[in-house]
């Protein structure tokens, strides 16, 4: 039986870049780094909640996956104070936009990759 999911990949061009975009931008907290293959690394980071993202480096025929919009969406508790967070924080951000769903900003990744970070409309 599936209880849940374990990580989450994101294709990333740099690793490094990408776990200082998640870690001193976002607010994630760096979870695992080690040597995945002679050469290749497997980095995680977390959410503030514990959910991991595992920072894949886009190679060997997944290189055209960059840029192409993130493939999973961030929560947040206030998307204007999200927004003043990140823009202080040097984040490629828009916002705030509200819909009957939700209200969310819109950031930007250094591969060019847009995610939606919406209040949570339990």
């Amino acid at each position: 039986m599936i209880t849940g999911i374990g990580v989450h990949s994101h294709y990333v061009s740099d690793q490094e870049a990408a776990r200082d975009f998640f870690v001193n931008k976002l607010g994630f907290t760096p979870h695992t780094d080690a040597e995945m293959s002679p050469g290749r690394r497997w980095i995680e980071v977390k959410t503030p909640a514990g959910d991991r993202i595992n920072l894949f480096p886009a190679q060997d025929g997944f290189e055209h996956l960059l840029g192409k919009g993130a493939t999973f969406t961030l929560v947040c508790d206030d998307a204007q104070k999200t927004y003043d967070e990140f823009k202080a924080a040097g984040v490629a951000v828009e916002g705030p936009f509200e819909e009957p769903w939700s209200t969310w900003v819109k950031i930007t990744d250094p591969d060019g990759n847009d995610f939606v970070v919406g209040e949570r409309a339990d």
